[in-house]
């Protein structure tokens, strides 16, 4: 079992050189998990939930190669901006967030500049002590479909 990925999730991209949050924005009834809002496999658009990773140094993203070609073939690193246009994969589809599989921390997103986007802190919380949680505890559904906290438990049998 793995963790479920949150609002404010750290990330990082094999070619950037710094990390980025996770941007979760889902407009009506989020899902919460430790009083963040969880991710689905659709959080992936670039500058809405995906941020740049401060320096880009794959050559195959055109103003890295352009750079590297003007420098006499020696790396000039360019600055990030996420090119992601496929859904995180593979997600967990026992658990659905606003009717997509939830994301979960071993999850990969890829850039079409050949980075692997991975998440480095799920961005669980407790709301109470500040200190990390566990996979699977307080999940909140707030949907009018749901009126009541679930054990996550229910959901892997």
């Amino acid at each position: 079992m793995g963790t479920y990925v949150c609002k404010g999730a750290k990330l990082k991209c094999s070619f950037g050189s710094d990390q980025s949050d996770l941007s979760v924005i889902h407009p009506t009834q989020p899902i919460n998990t430790c009083g963040n809002s969880m991710a689905n496999t659709q959080d992936y658009k670039p500058m809405m939930n995906v941020q740049p990773f401060g320096q880009c140094k794959s050559l195959a993203n055109p103003t890295v190669s352009a750079a590297t070609a003007a420098n006499n073939g020696k790396l000039q690193e360019m600055p990030c901006i996420p090119n992601t246009t496929t859904p995180w994969m593979p997600g967990n589809s026992k658990v659905m967030v606003m009717g997509f599989p939830a994301l979960m921390k071993d999850d990969k997103l890829m850039c079409l500049w050949a980075g692997q986007i991975e998440v480095s802190d799920a961005g669980q919380t407790d709301a109470q002590t500040g200190a990390g949680t566990s996979a699977y505890e307080n999940v909140e559904f707030n949907s009018r479909n749901f009126g009541k906290l679930f054990d996550i438990n229910d959901f892997s049998k």
